[in-house]
């Protein structure tokens, strides 16, 4: 049955799906459609750390627990997206039938943490679960968006990495909305978000650009290597992996800079209608972002984004004596420039590579960045108590080798 559905070849009628008519008006929009089912997709993603105080208490674990459960997905994904790439998955199938499969899978063992996990000995392999899966819904996420519309996919794409961090900071919204509830409840909206994220995708289908063209050498294993030996594809490649240093730690540590700086207290409503201010913000970054690129091209957006996100680094742990207000400028500040670079760097190496394996590269891409995640969540995590507010200056590192490695490009005046 899976095979089927991946390959696109079933009979309509077998699985012709129910007519929605709220959905309906949206499905006229195919970027509209991706970007929302992102948004609910990716409530999986984080929805373990909107829980976090309450784990904390509930198993008797210590913080840096969290950051292993963060991690957790992280190398779920990384494994997942390994797979997508090396195996050419990605550009073998539908777009749309891995999303929607992952996508509902991710649901059900986001459901399996919140009903059955009972400690960290079944907690880490659901997140894994939870983080292979999201393998299939963001990078191909991102190839639909440049299946639909090609000729913007810089803006379109920032529409898209927008929603992926409202996904974010959903299951922050979900706990300041529903206080009263119990943790698995806001763990288990995210799965029924996910649910309907899959049903969207599926009924949209795949765009009519990226078709393999004629006389295109044959998907084999490990081609997508070759993407390496593009200039533009490394030097958009070396600045993601910089901004990646930083991007998933800041989102990991954001309700623990917002208590040490003394904003809120832990465990509190302020805490997490701040956290999802912090995080939120950043999909007004990449809309903001995508405007800019259509008039300087991606390049310049995601150096700019990069040179802001190193100055609040360098800035965080000199604000101990700001006022309130300051202080949450600037996490906001910090929030929106630390992820309206990432959409342009997809865009930036879709754009130079051949059209056939633009799937598996972006997975590839995406692989080695999250691994490079892993490392700045658990030094993050675990120093964090030792380095309290200065921890920033752990992340400033990956902005500034951001720039040195998008170099080419911003410097050229040419993306």
């Amino acid at each position: 049955m899976l095979g089927l559905l991946f390959s696109g070849t079933i009979p309509a009628i077998a699985f012709k799906l129910p007519t929605i008519p709220p959905i309906a008006p949206i499905m006229q929009n195919p970027v509209l459609v991706i970007v929302v089912a992102q948004l609910f997709g990716t409530s999986l993603w984080f929805s373990a750390n909107s829980a976090a105080d309450d784990l904390i208490r509930a198993w008797g674990i210590v913080p840096a627990d969290i950051g292993t459960l963060t991690n957790a997905v992280q190398l779920g994904f990384i494994v997942g997206t390994l797979i997508f790439a090396l195996s050419g998955l990605a550009d073998r199938f539908p777009a749309s039938r891995i999303f929607a499969v992952c996508a509902v899978l991710g649901a059900l063992f986001n459901g399996a943490f919140a009903m059955l996990a009972e400690g960290m000995a079944s907690a880490v392999p659901l997140r894994f679960a939870v983080g292979f899966c999201l393998a299939g819904v963001y990078p191909l996420g991102m190839k639909l968006v440049v299946s639909w519309v090609p000729e913007r996919a810089g803006a379109a794409l920032a529409q898209l990495v927008g929603m992926l961090t409202l996904g974010t900071a959903l299951p922050h919204g979900i706990r300041l909305a529903g206080a009263g509830w119990s943790w698995p409840a806001t763990m288990l909206v995210s799965s029924a978000l996910a649910l309907l994220a899959a049903v969207l995708i599926f009924r949209l289908g795949d765009g009519p650009h990226l078709k393999r063209r004629h006389g295109a050498p044959p998907l084999r294993l490990g081609r997508v290597f070759h993407a390496f030996a593009l200039g533009e594809f490394r030097a958009a490649a070396f600045g993601y992996f910089g901004h990646m240093w930083e991007l998933y730690a800041f989102w990991t540590l954001a309700p623990a800079l917002i208590v040490l700086s003394g904003l809120a207290e832990a465990g509190s409503r302020p805490l997490a209608g701040l956290s999802f201010a912090v995080i939120g913000v950043g999909a007004l970054g990449c809309w903001l972002g995508g405007w800019w690129s259509q008039r300087v091209g991606s390049s310049r957006v995601a150096a700019s984004a990069l040179a802001a996100s190193a100055l609040c680094c360098a800035l965080f742990p000199l604000s101990g004596e700001w006022s309130a207000a300051a202080k949450i400028a600037l996490l906001l500040s910090w929030g929106a420039a630390v992820v309206a670079d990432s959409p342009h760097f997809s865009a930036l190496s879709a754009r130079a590579c051949p059209p056939e394996i633009v799937g598996s590269a972006l997975a590839f891409q995406n692989s080695i960045g999250f691994a490079i995640t892993m490392l700045s969540i658990k030094l993050g995590t675990a120093w964090i108590a030792d380095w309290r507010m200065g921890i920033a200056w752990l992340l400033l590192p990956g902005p500034l080798l951001g720039l040195i490695g998008l170099y080419p490009l911003w410097a050229a005046r040419r993306s």
